[in-house]
């Protein structure tokens, strides 16, 4: 309650003038969060409120504040707009007023908010949306625009949403890499001015960063305590988070479609929809957060996130491009008798007047190449299924290399700039999905490689690049700033008639890494690749920030060759398998490569993890101690009905005397009695947890005590499972 005043009082102490009359109040609760809005005497809306939830009474005692809920650019508002527009008579100004407000229950779950806002001159509407989903304490919103004037409307900024907040401090962490260094974690005090998280990459939004946040409103991050909140934008393409502290210390955080060059003429009776940004609040920290994201993610935000996800084999790592049918087949049968349940065929298979031998040429001719394999992809479907292990393919249908039919024949069909030379990244360019006859060719590949070969379970869709020159010949020269929102729709286009028609076969989003990891793209998507870098003691950081809002059920984690390819560490096996089974296991070390106890070890790991895969896939995940603030970090995965958990735990820095930081479980069932037991064990040498295993403690004990245990040398990792008698 302490924690609640403080919050409410924070609101009605605004710096700024409060008035205290009120035509509406409009709540948008989840089971324990409400985002507050009211109508003051001029029909303006404003934010009053958003926190802990408060009941209909409490809500209506709540005062109006002068924050605006979508501010607009032109008359007297002075920061950063969520909308600018040019109206057809050419002013710059809009104002909005209250319109109206629906709400429905869509199910027991779900309620969907409308609130219409209109312009007080001009037939121009503005409807905030939300739906809140009330057992996984997520909001999601987005705005529809429309009008009726007689001319288009030029918009050129149009966010998604406005929160607005009235703290004394503001901690931001922000999600941000490089190809091969994704999600990393950065933590920085907001100060005056504005500060924006956005990317012009087109084709996807991550990489260099990624569209989510966290908002402390407590000093620094806590993992498990303090007032935070958590957000995430639903886009593949280019986007802009952007948080401006004012004159008088409120912030204001302005999400959306990253409107740098991207002016959008809209007709009229044409509805521009923004995508959702997706954000919750808690006062129980950022774990609080990740778990209720996991959750709604599970339910709504991945493709069936109600099923398990299946392990495969790559080949990517053993051959690259150089395979024929014999190379493959023994591969196949490698990956059956390791207990794989896929079998994945990565680049190079297709392609016969300019062959796929490498990155330089094919992209675009999907007919399988005769040489390498000249009884088609249909021959290993076949052998994969004498082996009982189902078939993957690589595609990468958005993509053309300039020495490729498709090229010579559809020069016009790329994203350029007429006059300018080729700009290559990867030896490649980007079909143009703003064209309708693009996303016919582009379902079409998808279409004809599925229909061909019916026995494909799965494919892995890749985008290699981002773009440059970014020109369309298909839309015409006062619209090519509407490409970076055209090419996202023909995607989502594409997209949705492939899973219209193909609704069993299983889907991997990558690109170039995790260069497309967002809940617009994932619930087309079984799983997702978040980086080229599988080395795992970079993996430990790079799967540390990706599920801070992605769960690791959908994170595919791959046990490579060492030297690393990226790296070129070396990371013995035990420690590469424990780091890949604490999300979706897969493999592209090749069981021909390994001496005979190394295949033994794989063997019984990948048994292992089959009787902890449940727990992982489907557990709530709790983190005991970060990479980012100790020696060992050390994360757990708790059953719904709290009987069952696996804990992960790896040494990152080699201790002289011994690392003996305790493991203080969470998640259990204080009442209950729980054994642990060493999975993944190494055949020979002595495991420090041995005293420790087999034995029963109770959960209180588990959540007060902890499990201690000494760990000594660099890569040193245990994987423990805790079991309720």
């Amino acid at each position: 309650m302490k924690t609640l005043r403080r919050q409410m009082l924070c609101y009605l102490l605004l710096c700024f003038a409060v008035t205290t009359y009120a035509e509406e109040t409009i709540s948008i609760n989840t089971d324990n969060t409400s985002l507050i809005y009211k109508v003051d005497k001029d029909k303006k809306l404003r934010q009053v409120y958003f926190g802990s939830f408060l009941d209909a009474k409490e809500a209506e005692a709540t005062q109006v504040t002068k924050a605006e809920a979508y501010p607009t650019f032109g008359t007297s508002y002075v920061n950063e707009a969520a909308l600018r527009a040019v109206h057809g008579d050419g002013n710059t100004s809009t104002e909005l007023y209250f319109e109206g407000v629906e709400q429905n229950k869509l199910s027991d779950d779900i309620t969907q908010t409308i609130i219409t806002l209109k312009d007080g001159y001009f037939p121009f509407t503005v409807k905030l949306c939300f739906k809140s989903y009330a057992q996984n304490d997520v909001i999601e919103q987005w705005s529809e625009i429309s009008h009726t004037e007689k001319k288009p409307v030029t918009l050129y900024n149009y966010a998604s949403s406005h929160l607005f907040f009235n703290e004394p401090s503001y901690h931001l962490t922000q999600f941000c890499g490089e190809w091969a260094m994704e999600m990393n974690m950065v933590e920085t005090q907001l100060s005056r001015g504005v500060k924006n998280l956005e990317s012009k990459l087109g084709v996807r939004s991550n990489q260099h960063s990624h569209p989510c946040f966290y908002l402390s409103l407590d000093g620094k991050a806590q993992e498990k305590a303090g007032r935070v909140v958590g957000g995430t934008l639903a886009w593949p393409g280019s986007y802009r988070l952007s948080f401006e502290v004012d004159h008088r210390e409120n912030l204001h955080i302005i999400s959306g479609i990253n409107p740098y060059a991207s002016q959008y003429i809209l007709n009229p009776k044409e509805v521009f929809r923004t995508p959702a940004l997706l954000y919750s609040y808690s006062s129980k920290g950022t774990g609080d957060i990740s778990r209720r994201f996991h959750r709604w993610a599970k339910k709504y935000g991945i493709y069936r996130g109600d099923k398990t996800r299946t392990t495969l084999l790559n080949n990517w790592e053993a051959t690259y491009f150089n395979f024929n049918e014999e190379v493959l087949s023994g591969i196949i049968k490698d990956a059956a008798d390791m207990g794989f349940e896929l079998f994945l065929l990565d680049d190079g298979w297709f392609a016969n007047k300019y062959p796929r031998d490498n990155d330089k040429a094919g992209l675009g001719d999907w007919d399988c190449n005769k040489k390498k394999l000249p009884h088609g992809l249909g021959y290993l479907v076949n052998e994969s299924k004498k082996k009982g292990i189902k078939f993957g393919i690589w595609l990468e249908p958005e993509m053309v290399n300039p020495k490729s039919e498709l090229y010579e024949k559809h020069p016009d069909w790329v994203i350029g700039q007429p006059n300018r030379p080729l700009d290559l990244s990867r030896n490649q360019l980007i079909l143009d999905l703003s064209n309708p006859k693009v996303q016919d060719f582009v379902f079409g590949v998808i279409d004809k490689t599925l229909s061909e070969n019916p026995g494909i379970a799965y494919i892995k869709w890749d985008c290699n690049r981002f773009v440059t020159n970014s020109g369309s010949y298909f839309l015409s020269p006062e619209k090519q700033s509407h490409l970076w929102i055209g090419y996202v729709r023909g995607l989502f286009s594409v997209l949705d008639r492939v899973r219209a028609k193909y609704k069993d076969v299983s889907m991997m989003c990558c690109s170039g890494g995790g260069g497309r990891i967002d809940y617009g793209t994932l619930p087309y998507f079984d799983e997702f690749w978040i980086s080229d870098n599988t080395d795992a003691l970079d993996r430990i950081f790079i799967q540390w920030g990706t599920t801070q809002f992605f769960p690791s059920m959908a994170l595919a984690s791959h046990v490579s060759v060492v030297p690393n390819h990226i790296t070129g560490r070396i990371v013995p096996l035990k420690f590469r398998f424990d780091v890949a089974m604490s999300a979706k296991l897969g493999m592209d070390l090749q069981p021909k490569d390994m001496t005979p106890e190394d295949k033994e070890f794989s063997k019984n790991a990948i048994k292992d993890y089959y009787s902890i895969r449940s727990i992982v896939q489907f557990g709530d995940l709790y983190r005991l101690l970060s990479p980012y603030e100790n020696k060992r970090t050390a994360m757990m995965y708790v059953t719904e009905d709290q009987n069952d958990a696996v804990l992960f735990t790896y040494l990152l820095k080699k201790s002289i005397n011994g690392n003996t930081q305790p493991l203080i479980l969470e998640g259990l069932d204080s009442d209950k009695n729980y054994r642990v037991t060493e999975l993944n064990k190494e055949t020979k040498g002595y495991s420090w947890f041995t005293p420790l295993d087999g034995k029963v403690f109770s959960g209180d004990y588990l959540m007060k005590y902890g499990l201690r245990f000494t760990m000594y040398n660099e890569y040193d990792s245990k994987v423990i499972r805790i079991t309720a008698e």
